[in-house]
């Protein structure tokens, strides 16, 4: 069963792990998928995985401008929008006491801003009855060292999704706040871990979660799906914590 079938979603960082994979789930669940990315060649190699005739936009969400570019392009080519997932991000893990401005203003700008802003200038496009599902982080609200601002950043998404939830109430628009915890995608290596390191890290991150292991990308993609899909008819203004248990503790 096509769960999806006829619906036209837009994913931001739909170029590698969660976003990829759940663009690639999306597509095989009968969407026409947008997907962004800051750079051509990833864009390019991810419009070819993700396949069924996906469309890939050039932009930085930390861009005004480029959110304008992909609600236009959505009206224009489309007509309309049913799926919105607010997923590009970046996390650097720096102490508080060394945070620069622009490292502040880096995680900010693409996490927190980008977010807000790629939502408002989508809603005249999204279609009535629509799913925004915003991706978080475990981060939010468990604290990892070095995670101070990436925190931050991750937890107005919370916020965000419960405003939204009851001021689009009356275009029955759903708000849900997808919330990983460990997954193993490259966000590994940008926290500075090295691949000699990574198997020790990796056994450190499951020694932490009562499921025993770390989550896979496509794991959290099915739950993008369910949030995206009429399974979730009744599911609004929700914080999905798919973590194998590590919120518990």
């Amino acid at each position: 069963m096509q769960r999806l079938k006829g619906k036209v979603a837009v994913i931001t960082g739909g170029n590698s792990g969660i976003g990829l994979a759940s663009a690639c789930l999306f597509a095989k669940e009968g969407a026409q998928v947008i997907v962004t990315a800051r750079r051509q060649a990833v864009l390019d190699d991810a419009v070819r995985q993700i396949g069924h005739g996906a469309v890939g936009i050039k932009g930085d969400v930390a861009s005004l401008e480029h959110h304008g570019e992909v609600a236009e392009h959505v009206r224009e080519r489309f007509g309309g929008l049913d799926i919105y997932m607010a997923n590009a991000g970046v996390v650097i893990s720096t102490p508080s006491q060394e945070v620069t401005p622009e490292l502040f203003d880096a995680q900010f700008n693409i996490n927190t801003r980008g977010v807000f802003f790629g939502v408002q200038s989508i809603l005249p496009v999204l279609r009535d009855g629509g799913s925004i599902i915003l991706t978080s982080s475990l981060a939010a609200t468990k604290v990892f060292e070095g995670h101070a601002v990436y925190a931050g950043s991750k937890a107005a998404i919370g916020a965000f999704a419960r405003y939204w939830a009851l001021e689009l109430r009356a275009r029955r628009i759903r708000v849900n706040v997808l919330s990983p915890g460990p997954v193993d995608t490259a966000i590994i290596g940008k926290l500075g871990v090295s691949e000699e390191q990574r198997p020790g890290f990796m056994q450190m991150m499951a020694d932490m979660i009562p499921a025993g292991r770390v989550g896979e990308a496509d794991e959290l993609a099915q739950a993008a799906l369910y949030l995206a899909s009429s399974d979730s008819s009744y599911v609004n203004g929700i914080e999905l914590h798919v973590d194998g248990g590590m919120s518990l503790v």
